[in-house]
Formats: C-alpha cells, structure tokens, sequence
C-alpha cells in the first residue's frame, strides 16, 4: 500500500543570492518519511501556482514548516514595522486558509515554529514582533554562530499542563527543546489552547479545542534528530498516525484524543 502523503509547506528561497526556488530543510522530508511513515511532498507555497482546495485533494496532511520571512502583521490586524522583519505575503496567502479548511475537516497537520504561529494566526489570534524586548523574556532567536549541531542544540525547558494533551503523548510535564525564532503568540486565537511555556512564560505547545484532527503544534523545532530525539519522534509518530488515519478513512477515530 501506498504511503499518504504528507504537504510540506516550502518557503521561497535564492539560491546563489539571484536564482528564486522553493524549497524546504531536508530534515523536514526525513522526519515525515523515516518517523512519520509518511510520503514527503514539498508544496510551493504561492496562490499563483497552488489551491486549498487542490492540496486538501492531493495530500492527506500537512507540515507547517519554519521560515525566516514572518506572517505578515495585517493578518492580525497590526501595521508592520522594522521589528516584524521580512515577510512572505505568498505563503500567508495559503497556509492560512489551508489551516481553517483542515480544522473544519479535520484533516491532520502539524505546526512547527512559524507553522505554529500561522496556526494562532490563522485562528484569529496576535504575535509579538520579537520576544527578546518583552521584560522578562529569553532571547529565543537561533544563535548567530556555531555549527548546525549547536543551533538545534537544547536550550530551554517547556512545562506541559498536568494531564494535557501533550504530557500524555510525551509522558513528561518538562521537556528540553530547542529555539530558534524571534516571534511569538501575544494573544492566543479563537479555539487555541495553549497547552506548553517556555521558562519565561512564552508560549511553545498549543492545539485547536474542539477539532476532529489532529492539530498539535509547537515552536521549537522537532525535526530536529527526530528520529531519535524522545520529544520529536512521539509527537512525529503521533501525526504520522493521524495521517494514516485520514487516508484510510477513518479520521472518526482520532489518533490521540485532545479531551
């Protein structure tokens, strides 16, 4: 039997500075197919070239993946400024119709760093344009220097909620992540229930309250050594699950249960 295929939401890149390509991390593919079970598809993210409608046919579930460019801040209802950084109007244009179509329909997707926050986005909720000013606040961003190994190196702690839905899967109320992003949630959206902190109180776990699918997101990068890593690969095998799931045509009968 055919694997279901997983969407991967790429981001517009240069290659060589000039040359414009779409592309995602290869690490993306290989927790999808090696973790999730999953057949990896990478998606150009650009309304000119792609529907909602064509890749909720073509795929049975969705990475929402990291990006440098942000959601841009009139999808929240703000005016863009020189902290709110680089933008992709494109992939704003259809990751965030595609998150409320599967929502409603309850078709899987994951959301992973900016993929977490066009979740929150994407259901009516803000972002702060960089954490690091707010008082009390950690510098979340990837460190500037170093190798790829000690970027994605483990940083900070993230509290679960007793009994939630993410100290179930993972089987911990404390886990060490990864961080490697500016922004984050300022005001959660409709449905959004924040379900893991950072230290300082930035928001790292969340799901959709009332959802058919799965719909676990978080803003640490779990593709990391997914396939080894003892938070990455649960919650990967879990979405690989639901996938499988909505491909057979079961997708009554939930992977993991977010009661």
């Amino acid at each position: 039997m055919a694997r279901p295929v997983v969407g991967i939401i790429g981001n517009l890149s240069f290659l060589n500075d000039n040359y414009p390509v779409h592309g995602t991390g290869t690490i993306n593919s290989s927790a999808i197919a090696e973790v999730a079970g999953c057949l990896p598809l990478m998606i150009p993210a650009d309304p000119r070239l792609v529907t909602v409608e064509e890749l909720l046919a073509v795929c049975h579930g969705f990475l929402l993946t990291g990006g440098r460019p942000n959601v841009h801040p009139s999808e929240y209802g703000e005016e863009p400024t020189e902290a709110h950084g680089s933008f992709d109007r494109c992939r704003d244009a259809v990751t965030l119709p595609l998150i409320r179509a599967c929502v409603e329909r309850g078709q899987p997707l994951l959301g992973v760093c900016r993929g977490f926050q066009e979740v929150n986005v994407a259901m009516g909720g803000t972002l702060h344009p960089e954490i690091r000013d707010l008082p009390g606040r950690m510098n979340h961003r990837m460190p500037p220097e170093g190798t790829l190994e000690e970027k994605f190196a483990l940083r900070h702690r993230v509290r679960f909620s007793e009994g939630g839905v993410f100290h179930r899967l993972l089987g911990a109320t404390e886990v060490m992540t990864n961080s490697l992003h500016g922004q984050g949630i300022k005001t959660a959206g409709k449905r959004i229930v924040i379900d893991g902190w950072a230290e300082d109180g930035t928001p790292e776990a969340l799901y959709v309250a009332g959802a058919p699918g799965f719909t676990l997101s978080v803003q640490w990068h779990p593709e990391w050594n997914a396939a080894s890593d003892p938070v990455s690969r649960p919650l990967f095998q879990a979405f690989g699950q639901a996938v499988h799931l909505w491909a057979e045509g079961d997708a009554r009968r939930p992977a993991l249960s977010l009661a």
